[in-house]
């Protein structure tokens, strides 16, 4: 189900719906200063990540609550979430730490859509226009809305912390986007705490069996082959769409 939202090229072309609200521009621009700081200088981004994933560890039953906030900041921050996602397996395992990211991947993505919708239009319009590639997935998420939001999921052909602002100047709705995103999202999420975990695996105390070893090498092994058939049926299925969409 899609919304009557203007496209991007329509969006940059509009005039401001409320000039006065000067709040929106200072909250647009403390983002994209704390976003480009992040980028452009010497602070060390992943050193932090990795401070904050040993406050996690030391918090006990707070931890997961803090992890959260960490990675949803970090989507806002256009921050890639890989180390926290690796993190989170080597410190709450596969199964809870595939849980604590899909929530806050999830949660993440949908701040940086909503900011991208009603705060920052008409900058994200003007960052995204000429890029063929999202022209064309606009294009087709006015045809077909949750299931390219779901593609491009599962097949990154544009930046993941982009394209949550992205998806916000187009014509999808808020719930087929959450429900698209967090779906599309899982493989790779099940993918990166696996390998996580296998980390905290070999820097464990206890000896590990071959047996042991040999059982870990076949699950990452069955969890990167799914992961990537997963991928490539997904880059073909978003490639037929968003040519017909542009036809």
């Amino acid at each position: 189900m899609t919304t009557p939202e203007s496209t991007p090229r329509s969006v940059a072309a509009a005039k401001p719906v409320c000039g006065s609200c000067q709040w929106r521009k200072w909250a647009v621009t403390a983002v994209v200063v704390l976003a480009l700081a992040t980028v452009f200088t010497g602070f060390d981004v992943r050193g932090l990540l990795r401070d904050g994933l040993v406050a996690v560890e030391q918090l006990g039953p707070w931890g997961p609550v803090l992890f959260v906030v960490i990675y949803v900041l970090a989507c806002v921050l256009f921050i890639p979430g890989s180390v926290l996602t690796l993190g989170a397996g080597a410190v709450f395992g596969v199964v809870w730490g595939s849980v604590y990211v899909s929530l806050a991947s999830t949660l993440g993505a949908t701040a940086s859509f909503l900011v991208g919708r009603y705060l920052a239009r008409r900058w994200v319009a003007r960052k995204i226009a000429g890029n063929a590639t999202f022209a064309a997935i606009d294009q087709a998420v006015a045809a077909e809305g949750w299931k390219i939001v779901g593609l491009t999921r599962l097949s990154p052909v544009f930046p993941f912390t982009l394209l949550n602002y992205a998806f916000g100047v187009t014509r999808v709705g808020l719930r087929d986007y959450v429900l698209a995103s967090w779906i599309g999202m899982m493989p790779g999420t099940v993918m990166y705490v696996y390998l996580g975990s296998l980390a905290r695996a070999g820097a464990g105390g206890q000896q590990k069996s071959p047996a042991e070893w040999a059982l870990y090498g076949v699950g990452l092994a069955a969890t990167i082959a799914v992961t990537v058939v997963i991928t490539r049926i997904a880059r073909q299925a978003l490639a037929r769409r968003t040519s017909a969409a542009l036809v």
